[in-house]
């Protein structure tokens, strides 16, 4: 492993503080990331434990966002159109807002953070508030196997990678598929989007990576869709390399070569891309400083893991930053990690009393431009870091 980037010391990016605590001091990690130039995989190289990442506490309800929504919608037609399963387990199924789009007998969930998983089985969805493992396969198999396995933002979570597919495959049908979703190294490097590494992202997965790991595991990509999610994330479908049933695809081959022109074989582009992440954050730091200069008044808008890495590598806190809002509820009138600015309850945004607005959610753009489209036309501004630092609106 080769480390090429360091981040600094970094708080876990979810463990919101709560007033009564912000005097205790705060553990935390630091967060360098490396590359393996035998296997191209990209991790963190400082780990923390999953039980201190994902409990019954953990914030984020994927459900909360339009943008998310419509994504598994869309995906879910998809998949009813295509693949017809009969049984189809969800590994990191959150809030449900994947499974409740199919029928409760079709799906099972796995959701260790019980605060979540309850919301799905009040619905009488099954859900296990477990760790994905071999012997929760087995459980969960115990009858018959899975026609579909699916898993977004959720198996880069998760340390063994031998584990994860040594189960997955046991749990796959013969002409089973796996449809894993997770953010894109490529443009990940790309956006020099360096707030995509924190605690719980473990890797960032390139497609020559994922080959590498998946074929020590008889397992295949056979096709690849590129998203928007998560500020550009790809969509793998994977098969048992005896599943007959589906060729694969020239978007696999496209990708790849996709990838390796751009180098991300070599650790060259690795340390290229440290040196942006450097330059990336003089001149954010710069541009609040020269808005401060100006007396503006500075909020931020959505209190995200990735805002998480980018205040406290930066060093952005109440100094620049009067509070954040959030949609939320979990997280409203508590505190982010390292930084410890306050998280206030969402209300649109207003001339009056913001100038400028830090886009944590980034990757929500969209969405957001259009729900603040009076505050845009008003002459309000958001701070985007990303690929570059600047001011929009």
């Amino acid at each position: 492993m080769i480390k090429f980037l360091n981040l600094g010391l970094q708080p876990l990016a979810n463990s919101y503080l709560k007033k009564k605590k912000l005097s205790i001091k705060e553990k935390k990690f630091k967060l360098e990331i490396a590359f393996d130039k035998k296997n191209y995989l990209v991790s963190i190289v400082n780990t923390v434990p999953k039980e201190k990442m994902f409990n019954n506490t953990y914030p984020y309800k994927s459900s909360e966002s339009k943008t998310m929504q419509k994504s598994f919608k869309d995906l879910t037609a998809k998949i009813k159109k295509y693949f017809k399963p009969k049984f189809i387990i969800e590994i990191g199924s959150n809030d449900g807002v994947f499974l409740k789009n199919f029928h409760k007998k079709l799906v099972v969930g796995v959701e260790p953070c019980d605060n979540l998983a309850k919301l799905t089985r009040i619905k009488n969805y099954i859900t296990y508030s477990e760790y994905w493992s071999l012997k929760l396969a087995k459980k969960i198999t115990k009858n018959k196997k899975a026609d579909l396995i699916y898993s977004t933002n959720t198996l880069s979570h998760i340390k063994n990678l031998n584990e994860i597919f040594v189960a997955i495959n046991f749990s796959l049908s013969d002409n089973g598929v796996l449809i894993l979703e997770d953010p894109s190294l490529l443009k990940c490097i790309e956006n020099v989007a360096y707030d995509q590494f924190y605690c719980e992202h473990i890797y960032v997965f390139s497609t020559i990576a994922l080959k590498n790991i998946l074929d020590k595991h008889d397992l295949e990509i056979f096709d690849i869709h590129n998203t928007t999610t998560h500020g550009g994330s790809n969509r793998y479908y994977i098969k048992k390399k005896t599943n007959n049933m589906y060729k694969i695809k020239d978007s696999v081959k496209n990708e790849i070569k996709k990838e390796l022109k751009f180098g991300l074989h070599k650790i060259t582009t690795y340390k290229k891309f440290s040196k942006k992440v450097k330059k990336s954050k003089k001149k954010l730091i710069n541009i609040f400083q020269k808005l401060k200069k100006k007396k503006l008044k500075i909020i931020g808008y959505g209190a995200t893991a990735k805002s998480c890495t980018v205040l406290n590598y930066c060093k952005i806190g109440n100094n620049f930053i009067d509070y954040f809002y959030d949609t939320t509820s979990y997280k409203v009138n508590k505190y982010l990690p390292g930084s410890k600015i306050l998280i206030k309850k969402y209300k649109k945004l207003n001339k009056k009393n913001t100038d400028v607005a830090f886009l944590g959610a980034w990757n929500f753009k969209d969405e957001i431009f259009k729900k603040e489209k009076n505050f845009i036309k008003d002459g309000g501004k958001f701070i985007m870091h990303v690929p570059n630092p600047r001011l929009i609106g």
